[in-house]
């Protein structure tokens, strides 16, 4: 893969990775403590089913880390990083199976930034892989985590925006639907 190819390619994974927190209800982290719709566990099993779920998603991550920037360019190369992306969102999409139903499910603001903070950390990985695929990989300092964390966070934006800002709460939807209604029997009663 060319460094042109390769930079676009995490643009745009990070662009869909960073909204996917806002955009999607269940959760992708299997966390210590429990979420609405979550089925009633112990906390000892809770951390210890946390614990492992995080030691798997790391060790899949450096094992593919390794892996993709050692591999040759060619079919094997995008084989790597095909199987690091379905291996990753399939490992992502466990939590939110085990949910009791959908309707349920409801995540908050905090669930939702831990889950950027890692879905950052995977991008930057696959990153990291493709630089060292390229050639020699860069030392970067806490400068360069500040910078990309922001660059993240505000890709993640359109996703807060529909998530938090645009939406509308249904209450004052169905209130304001009940005064319109209210109010047009009231004009035609005493017309």
């Amino acid at each position: 893969m060319q460094q042109s190819t390769s930079v676009w390619f995490i643009i745009v994974l990070a662009l869909i990775t960073a909204n996917l927190p806002f955009a999607v209800q269940r959760p992708l982290l299997w966390l210590p403590w429990g979420q609405v719709g979550d089925k009633p566990r112990p906390v000892w099993l809770r951390w210890i089913a946390s614990l492992l779920f995080f030691s798997v998603l790391g060790g899949t991550a450096y094992l593919f880390y390794q892996q993709i920037g050692d591999a040759l360019s060619g079919w094997w190369f995008a084989t790597l990083v095909a199987a690091y992306l379905m291996a990753t969102t399939v490992l992502l999409a466990i939590p939110g199976w085990r949910m009791q139903s959908d309707a349920d499910a409801a995540k908050s603001f905090v669930v939702r930034m831990l889950e950027l903070l890692v879905l950052y950390g995977l991008c930057g990985t696959l990153a990291m892989a493709l630089e060292q695929n390229l050639g020699n990989r860069f030392p970067q300092t806490w400068e360069f985590y500040a910078i990309t964390g922001s660059l993240y966070m505000v890709f993640g934006y359109p996703g807060f925006v529909l998530r938090y800002l645009l939406r509308k709460p249904r209450r004052r939807r169905v209130q304001s639907a009940d005064r319109s209604a209210g109010t047009s029997t009231a004009s035609s009663l005493t017309a």
